[in-house]
């Protein structure tokens, strides 16, 4: 089994108080090859902040035909529909709901209508306004995506948010699909509804399953990335799942989990 170990603070110091053979395959980033899978490393990497994946053989990344990535809180650092909740004054009520529906604890279709109902008579610049001046990439997320675009591997962003977001990152970054959820505008204020079928764990994982399709790619020509419950799905189609800064229910089901380095982690996890 191979181990792969990175995050910012680590060292080749740091990694051989722990393993006598490894390879050091950048800064940060280090391999070590016929590794045993036992819980004192697991141990070892939660003491020291390190990320780390077990995986039975590394596979190339210019191999891979689709990517797909969830978008708050995966690709962006912020939940777009708890920044409008704060526009609309009920930061805390929309958060929580949030929250609780990407621990799994609530159906993601019903948390989704009760957040945007307290968005109502909000103003729809308001969603400019998150987008300008709260909106942020995540760290590493550009380079992954360069990557992507060099290997000729197609981009998916999922939302359980909203397409004024997704669409405008799509045209900013020359991602290749989108799939999210319309808000309801009447009068310039927000409707407090939502048009169309909500964008669910289902939604999504068909999206991911239909590309596949259309790009003839195998599952292990596939990764998909996600933080919240409502990801699940679709990361089980990939063949790489990989749990972003994501919550305990994910990561428990993911092949590999990332919590300390930035999205361009991903790319550590092939040749």
């Amino acid at each position: 089994m191979n181990l792969i170990l990175q995050g910012p603070a680590l060292t080749p110091a740091i990694v051989r108080q722990r393993f006598q053979t490894f390879e050091e395959h950048s800064p940060g980033v280090f391999r070590v090859p016929s590794a045993r899978r036992e819980a004192p490393v697991e141990r070892w990497c939660e003491e020291n902040r390190a990320d780390y994946a077990w995986l039975a053989e590394i596979r190339r990344f210019d191999r891979l035909k689709l990517l797909g990535m969830d978008m708050d809180s995966t690709l962006i650092t912020i939940e777009c529909i708890d920044e409008l909740g704060d526009l609309a004054g009920r930061k805390g009520e929309v958060a929580g709901i949030t929250a609780r529906a990407m621990r799994g604890e609530i159906d993601y279709p019903e948390s989704l209508r009760q957040r945007v109902a307290l968005l109502a008579g909000l103003p729809a610049s308001s969603l400019e306004e998150v987008y300008q001046e709260r909106l942020r990439l995540t760290p590493g997320a550009e380079r992954l995506i360069g990557a992507c675009k060099r290997h000729g591997v197609k981009l998916l962003l999922v939302s359980g948010g909203f397409t004024f977001f997704t669409e405008r990152l799509k045209e900013r970054l020359g991602l290749d699909y989108t799939i999210s959820n319309r808000l309801e505008v009447a009068d310039g204020r927000l409707t407090g509804k939502v048009l169309g079928g909500i964008v669910d764990a289902d939604a999504k994982a068909a999206k991911f399953r239909e590309l596949m399709s259309e790009l003839g790619a195998a599952r292990d020509e596939t990764v998909a990335i996600g933080d919240g419950a409502n990801d699940l799905k679709m990361m089980a189609q990939a063949g790489l799942s990989v749990a972003f800064r994501a919550k305990p229910v994910v990561r428990a089901q993911a092949d590999c989990a990332i919590a300390w380095s930035g999205l361009d982690a991903v790319l550590n996890l092939f040749d």
